[in-house]
């Protein structure tokens, strides 16, 4: 029989589960095992920090066995930004080397990410919006409701400390997910050359 899905905080030993669903979920949506020879390098860049440093923010869901979906948010990006750098960011590069320029591959541009870190966004709605997410849920989880469940749990989580807005960032060549952040009431704040979209959510 099987499982019930349900939603709960992060807790430890999820952390492996998460690395997982990120990889899966990698290539605009899609399964990305196949493109990358580190199966931990995407999830340095995209969960591993929000985990280290906002635990407190994030919530999975769970099929009985692991995480199948997640969830991840901090309340103040500038914040993020300054903490991720000291205590997350520095301490991967010698691990992650800046490649040659003429390495194409998809670890070289996930290195290139992590030489980079997490920059805060300089828009003018930042203040409106200072909060920022990600989500991800495996095939199994979607398609029943968890993906707004998720957002409503990690809203209301943000809420309950006095923040006003929150934003995200989606790509054009995922057309499902953009359409799904319409369809729960995020506008566009700005776009990028029709390549990324940086969508926001009011919270008040």
């Amino acid at each position: 029989m099987t499982s019930p899905l349900t939603l709960r905080p992060y807790a430890p030993a999820d952390l492996a589960a998460i690395y997982d669903i990120c990889l899966r979920t990698g290539d605009a949506g899609e399964d990305a095992r196949d493109h990358y020879h580190d199966p931990w390098v995407l999830g340095h860049r995209y969960a591993g920090p929000y985990i280290a440093l906002e635990p407190g923010f994030a919530f999975v869901v769970d099929n009985g066995q692991r995480a199948v979906g997640y969830v991840l948010g901090v309340p103040d990006s500038l914040r993020f930004a300054a903490e991720s750098e000291e205590r997350w960011f520095s301490v991967l590069r010698p691990l992650y080397p800046r490649p040659d320029s003429t390495d194409k591959g998809r670890d070289a541009a996930a290195h290139r990410l992590i030489q980079a870190g997490y920059r805060a966004p300089l828009g003018e709605w930042l203040p409106r919006y200072p909060a920022h997410l990600h989500i991800d849920l495996l095939p199994e989880a979607q398609g029943q409701g968890l993906g707004r469940a998720l957002m409503e749990t990690l809203w209301a989580a943000l809420r309950s400390v006095g923040v006003p807005g929150v934003h995200l960032g989606v790509g054009t060549l995922n057309p499902s997910a953009l359409a799904f952040y319409r369809h729960l009431g995020f506008i566009e704040l700005e776009n990028f050359e029709d390549r990324l979209y940086t969508l926001g959510y009011d919270l008040r």
